[in-house]
């Protein structure tokens, strides 16, 4: 079986041509600026098209046409840039288009720094631009599921007819490790886009792409049709990992690269005979809260890490619904501010007194 020895960035690259990608268009930014680095040189090797365009602005335009003419597209960027994409994310959404949308996160807020940070959760979650609108949301904690999730996130996009976003950070962003490539399989039960403005010729029917809705109850029609698909994503496509939380007295939960950590930290109070699991979520829209229901009927509580000042802890407390105390453990951007296994045990051990 081939094995690579790449960076996370590099996998989402590969991962995006694998699955039919051939547009792109963003701009630099550290700590993502291998993705566009690695596109630029292998998109064009296969017909497709590379953009460096003048602004994050003007490329998460040119994501939101692209998509309305039906093909796979995408950008990269990292906060600061995301957060200017935001109106273009919020039309995407209004609009029903499709695209992949990669967040490889930086500390904040402001230009903050380059180091890892998940102070990102909220604006991905929630819907970072106007409207009441949601994305679907992956978080990847390894290169293989860097790799893997970027394929799935074009799967999601276009059977929801929605943006799609992968949520990293430095860490698994900038991380090497052996990535097993694999053929891309597109799901046989993919629609086809008989919405797409790909040109009239050879057709009758008029197609229109678009987020205005002015006639007498449309735009309410509209939304509630946006919010019934947020519903169907809830109830089919939920992922996540958990470890050993069947005997559980603790779970311990985050995403992404703090959910490394965590699981290195948990199986360290395993070996010390503590009764401690891991619920790591993969979708963090939609949110695996029946997985977190299941878990609040048997452990005695649970501890949140982060990296952040406390974000997906709000979630994690709605879900359980106040049938099990939520504790929170979190570290803020900043240089060397990454958590170590031992500092998380420590916390464990606080929490399973």
């Amino acid at each position: 079986m081939k094995r690579l020895f790449v960076k996370g960035n590099e996998a989402v690259a590969m991962g995006a041509l694998e699955a039919g990608c051939r547009y792109y268009f963003g701009y630099p930014i550290t700590p993502q600026s291998d993705i566009p680095e690695y596109i630029s040189r292998e998109m064009p090797k296969l017909g497709g098209t590379f953009i460096q365009a003048e602004s994050e602005i003007a490329s998460i335009n040119m994501l939101l046409g692209a998509s309305a003419c039906g093909v796979r597209a995408m950008t990269s960027s990292s906060s600061p840039g995301i957060s200017l994409k935001q109106e273009g994310i919020s039309y995407m959404a209004g609009s029903e288009l499709p695209g992949l949308i990669v967040n490889i996160c930086r500390s904040g807020p402001g230009l903050g720094g380059i180091d890892a940070s998940q102070a990102d959760y909220f604006q991905s979650v929630k819907g970072g631009g106007h409207g009441g609108y949601h994305i679907i949301v992956l978080a990847p904690h390894t290169v293989q599921e860097m790799y893997d999730l970027t394929m799935l996130a074009f799967d999601l996009a276009d059977r929801y007819r929605m943006p799609a976003m992968l949520l990293g950070d430095a860490v698994v962003g900038q991380i090497k490790e052996a990535l097993v490539p694999h053929p891309y399989q597109q799901p046989s039960d993919l629609p086809t886009k008989e919405w797409a403005v790909s040109g009239k010729q050879g057709r009758s029917d008029q197609r229109i792409v678009k987020s205005l809705f002015l006639g007498d109850g449309e735009l309410e029609a509209h939304n509630w049709r946006l919010h019934a698909k947020y519903k169907q994503l809830q109830d089919n496509e939920v992922r996540c990992e958990t470890e050993h939380v069947d005997d559980a007295d603790l779970v311990v939960t985050a995403f992404g690269s703090a959910a490394r950590i965590v699981k290195t930290a948990a199986r360290m109070a395993r070996e010390e005979g503590l009764k401690v699991g891991v619920i790591r979520p993969i979708t963090l829209f939609p949110f695996p809260i029946a997985t977190y229901q299941q878990a609040a009927q048997t452990v005695k509580k649970m501890l949140c890490v982060e990296l952040n000042a406390g974000q997906m802890v709000e979630d994690v407390r709605l879900a359980v619904n106040g049938k099990v105390d939520v504790a929170f453990y979190g570290r803020p951007p900043g240089a060397g501010s990454l958590p170590t296994p031992e500092e998380i045990l420590v916390q464990i051990k606080k929490h399973c007194g």
